[in-house]
């Protein structure tokens, strides 16, 4: 068997190996996208195209169940962002090794608890018979509600951020890791302080970094289902809800309009996503610099 055969025999075992993933995503990524977009253009009764499913977002009720997504999804974002970028560099400029490797898994085990379950837990620590709003009032004598309650827009930020700001953490630990001790030694040769290396060249290194991670972030809130339905239901309008109600609800069930807000909110997304990937390809030229 010659070289080039070889090549080409192992390029097949190759394909062979994916074949699975791409059944996968075909089945559950590719098909039902074509069925929202089919659902979402052709009438019921007639079978005839239309727009009108569309034109019906223009409804209050779904305009702003975008705009609070929209904005649950920015601020939640926003504060991992910030606060995830602090805790992720005190982690990697943790002295013991054990340590860092012990908070970095913590990090990644908090991220993936979400859902229903996180939700009854904030339930159970800071719902109107929680541990916490006990404790304050017993001992405290300070009354967390009414003017705070978890389940009200506020306690869906405070939840969001619980899973948003462990990924940011992980996601800013490679970047750290890519600024190199040389830059710094070289800036301070220079005559730079720690604050003008900061500031001239190490946020301007880390900022492809942090928009990916701003972009990802507002996509994982946006597309979150579960922990704002066990929480809010029907007290706060959201994209992930409504999609819900008319897909599978009893009171207000139109599958149509549904796939509509489905299709816009996958081009929301989308467009997120494509953000974080042409951030991430800026942030890795800095790493093989």
């Amino acid at each position: 068997m010659t070289q080039k055969t070889k090549i080409k025999a192992h390029g097949r075992s190759n394909w062979l190996g994916l074949l699975p993933f791409l059944l996968f995503c075909l089945a559950f990524e590719i098909v039902p996208i074509i069925f929202l977009l089919r659902g979402s253009f052709i009438e019921k009764t007639t079978g005839a195209l239309t727009l009108e499913h569309y034109q019906a977002l223009n409804h209050p009720l779904y305009i702003n169940s975008f705009m609070n997504s929209i904005k649950l999804s920015g601020l939640t974002a926003l504060i991992g962002v910030v606060l995830g970028t602090f805790i992720g560099y005190a982690i990697y400029r943790w002295p013991s090794r054990g340590m860092r490797e012990t908070l970095i898994t913590l990090s990644d085990v908090t991220t993936n608890f979400a859902g229903a379950p996180l939700a009854f837990a904030f339930v159970v620590i800071l719902g109107l018979n929680g541990v916490i709003t006990q404790f304050l009032m017993q001992y405290m004598h300070y009354e967390l509600y009414p003017g705070f309650s978890i389940y009200s827009f506020s306690g869906l930020i405070l939840a969001y951020v619980y899973f948003q700001l462990p990924l940011m953490v992980l996601l800013v630990l490679p970047a750290f890791a890519g600024i190199k001790k040389d830059w710094q030694e070289s800036a301070q040769s220079l005559g730079a302080d720690t604050f003008q290396f900061w500031w001239r060249i190490g946020v301007p290194v880390l900022m492809p970094s942090l928009i990916a991670g701003l972009t990802l972030l507002f996509a994982n809130a946006f597309g979150a289902y579960a922990t704002a339905y066990t929480l809010v239901q029907a007290k706060l309008s959201l994209v992930t809800l409504q999609i819900g109600y008319m897909i599978a609800g009893e009171v207000r069930q139109d599958q149509a309009i549904g796939m509509a807000m489905a299709i816009l909110s996958l081009v929301i997304m989308g467009l997120s996503i494509a953000i974080y990937q042409l951030s991430t390809l800026r942030a890795r030229r800095w790493s093989k610099s």
